[in-house]
């Protein structure tokens, strides 16, 4: 069986789509299962071992250059990619319109994807073969799982999830005490977490022997860790890093404490205990959900968890030895 997963964007999303591959290989052991993502967030789904083909799109940046004659050449050759096979199953998890015209547009006589009071943009179901209602009053992967599951004719699983992705285990130079990766970087400000709160926070881990370590993507991010970093004496700034080499210095952390960002469910599918932080959206629909590790929700709308807060779960976690 030849099966074509849809789920371009962004991280988190992404990553919340993982464990439907372990879903289908359980049932399918033999499926051969490709993978359409944006080209930014294609490591994610090359780590896994079962993904036999990642397919790049490139949608954010061919909208950007609509007439290029680049732009064209490069469609034609995504759209080629997409039709060389035949796929017996194709499945959107995206549920939005530039997905389902991408799943239009595959190479299959079985096209699944959300119903239109179930899926984000309620004309993607235009394009769909089969559609399924799937309440939207519940965490995304119990969604993904159970649309692939309804897609491929088995009973929704309610297993833990299993993401199925390692990071590489390079020595890693520079970070040689025990540290706790900083994922303070978010897309927008009302989901920051308090910068005094992380200079608090990386006070009192280096009372035990435990180092800040603070990755960055924008200028803004950069100025903040470096704020953040010029206050405490063991707190490491990265260079600006890919997703890849991000995912090897998270794998090898004590644990991850990050705001609502896809690095913080990168870190769950790691199978790293993480401590999430949330101050402007809701966690029983889009937190981190754990692995084999355990991980913890704080926060909601309108919420700063207190520096307090993270070490308590820390010391949950048995991160923390001693006061």
């Amino acid at each position: 069986m030849h099966i074509l997963i849809i789920k371009t964007t962004s991280l988190g999303d992404v990553v919340h789509n993982l464990p439907v591959i372990a879903d289908i290989r359980k049932q399918y052991p033999s499926a051969h299962i490709d993978w359409v993502v944006e080209e930014n967030f294609a490591e994610i789904p090359a780590m896994h071992p079962d993904i036999n083909k990642v397919i790049k799109v490139a949608i954010r940046r061919w909208r950007k250059s609509l007439l290029s004659k680049n732009t064209w050449r490069e469609f034609t050759n995504f759209k080629k990619q997409l039709q060389t096979q035949q796929y017996d199953v194709v499945i959107d998890s995206q549920g939005l319109l530039k997905s389902s015209l991408i799943t239009y547009l595959s190479n299959s006589d079985n096209k699944c994807g959300y119903d239109s009071h179930s899926a984000r943009e309620s004309m993607s179901s235009w394009f769909y073969d089969h559609r399924y209602t799937i309440s939207f009053q519940q965490h995304a992967v119990i969604k993904n799982r159970t649309l692939a599951a309804l897609s491929l004719g088995y009973e929704p699983p309610n297993t833990p999830p299993d993401y199925g992705i390692q990071a590489s285990a390079k020595t890693i130079e520079n970070l040689n005490q025990p540290y706790v990766i900083a994922l303070h970087g978010t897309s927008r400000d009302s989901k920051l977490w308090l910068t005094e709160h992380w200079i608090h926070l990386g006070k009192q881990l280096e009372k035990q022997g435990i180092s800040l370590v603070l990755p960055w993507a924008s200028n803004a991010e950069h100025q903040r860790a470096q704020l953040i970093a010029n206050t405490l004496q063991h707190a490491v700034v990265l260079p600006k890093l890919n997703i890849a080499a991000l995912a090897e210095i998270i794998s090898q952390s004590q644990a991850a404490i990050g705001v609502d960002t896809g690095l913080s469910h990168l870190s769950a599918a790691l199978n790293k205990h993480v401590v999430a932080i949330y101050t402007d959206t809701n966690p029983v629909l889009t937190g981190v959900m754990a692995g084999t590790q355990a991980c913890v929700n704080l926060g909601g709308i309108n919420v700063q968890p207190s520096p307090q807060d993270v070490m308590s779960q820390l010391k949950a976690f048995n991160i923390l030895t001693h006061e």
